[in-house]
């Protein structure tokens, strides 16, 4: 693999700062899209099966357009349009002091928060894999990564629309060698990575009548196999285990678990790709191992 000057690097970083402003974008509407469609088709299947009807067959008003590009983005307080000068990733934020310019409502940190870690992220796969296509490959998979984390801390939600394409992506990004994972590792790894948690999850249920995680889980744990390898499937999982667990805990002395009394899994599993990425499989197994 080869470097990059670190001047280099940083010009992608920025791009990693851009991308981070417009993956803001996803976390935020693209649960509100699905929800929309669900919505929409629930709708749809109540007028075709003749449970509803329209008063008077008026056409219903037609809903405004809701997608990642439109409407602008504004405050959700008071309804303020982001200027373009508003919306420079991190410097707008520190120059509106983290509020609204219309309203003075604060601003979530939140949002600088993802720009700068998907800027780090890719700045780190650029210093490793240089000005190639791997680095092109392994940022994409960051930024769905950090995307997929947020979405399902706030939603308990992991889209197939992001986890389908993160799998394909990786086997096909096994093929030339961009991953540095052989085409059979990482087809292996996806389906023992889906079965695993398949298999705890049916196991779980017939156990207790409950369901412990999501077919979401399923898919995003089958993808991580899909880039590392089946060789990497134990320290991702193990690793996620135990911060979801230690998380857990902290969560419920502290009174802050949700209704239900859950934590989604699918952040932890994030962070095990993420460590996985940065340090490597064997470093994660090391590190557990000397903790415990």
């Amino acid at each position: 693999m080869t470097g990059i000057a670190m001047a280099d690097a940083a010009l992608v970083g920025v791009l990693g700062l851009l991308i981070g402003s417009f993956l803001n974008v996803v976390i935020h509407r693209l649960p509100r899209m699905m929800e929309r469609q669900w919505a929409d088709e629930c709708a749809q299947y109540a007028h075709d099966t003749g449970l509803i009807l329209q008063a008077d067959n008026a056409p219903a008003a037609p809903p405004q357009p809701f997608n990642l590009l439109t409407p602008r983005s504004h405050c959700p307080a008071c309804g303020h349009e982001v200027r373009w000068y508003e919306n420079i990733p991190v410097l707008s934020y520190i120059a509106l002091r983290g509020r609204c310019s219309g309203c003075q409502v604060r601003i979530s940190p939140r949002y600088p928060l993802v720009e700068l870690v998907t800027a780090a992220l890719f700045y780190a796969c650029a210093m490793r894999w240089g000005w190639s296509l791997a680095t092109a490959a392994w940022c994409g998979f960051c930024a769905a990564l950090v995307t997929l984390a947020f979405i399902d801390w706030d939603t308990t939600l992991l889209p197939d629309s992001i986890t389908q394409p993160l799998l394909w992506a990786g086997l096909l990004a096994a093929i030339p060698g961009w991953t540095g994972v052989p085409l059979t590792d990482a087809l292996i790894g996806a389906a023992a990575g889906y079965l695993s948690l398949w298999t705890v999850y049916w196991g779980f249920k017939l156990a207790t009548g409950k369901e412990g995680m999501g077919f979401g889980d399923f898919k995003l744990f089958a993808a991580l196999g899909a880039w590392f390898g089946w060789q990497a499937l134990v320290p991702i999982i193990l690793l996620a285990s135990v911060i979801g667990a230690l998380v857990g805990i902290a969560m419920k002395l502290a009174s802050n678990l949700r209704e239900g009394k859950y934590v989604p899994f699918g952040p932890f599993l994030v962070g095990g790709g993420l460590a996985a990425l940065l340090w490597g499989p064997t470093q994660i197994m090391q590190a557990i191992f000397s903790v415990f």
